[in-house]
């Protein structure tokens, strides 16, 4: 699921890639990529749920305005996936509301 040939950014060159883990499971991620894109990549589009009805959240605006896509990183909660560029052995966690808990995904 990732973009590899855009008609204004043009093509994607990018071979080096890393390792990441969300929710205890290791994925490869392309170097420079954001959270978000990795996760989408990878077929997974929950980052969060809500801390009242527990629904499901992913990627809405996409440029770090909203909160939809935050997701507990490396022990730290609500970080916007969107923005914020994977690193080499990130520990990335679906996230329960805003608290920064971790939940059981299915």
């Amino acid at each position: 699921m990732r973009v590899t040939s855009h008609p204004i950014l043009g093509d994607d060159t990018s071979l080096e890639t890393i390792s990441v883990y969300i929710d205890g499971r290791r994925y490869e991620a392309k170097k420079g990529e954001v959270i978000a894109a990795t996760l989408l990549a990878n077929g997974l589009k929950t980052h969060r749920y809500t801390a009242k009805r527990h629904e499901p959240r992913g990627i809405y605006c996409g440029i770090g305005q909203c909160t939809d896509c935050v997701m507990t990183v490396d022990g730290v909660p609500n970080v916007r996936t969107c923005i914020t560029q994977v690193t080499e052995g990130m520990v990335i966690e679906t996230q329960d509301g805003f608290a920064g808990k971790k939940v059981d995904t299915p």
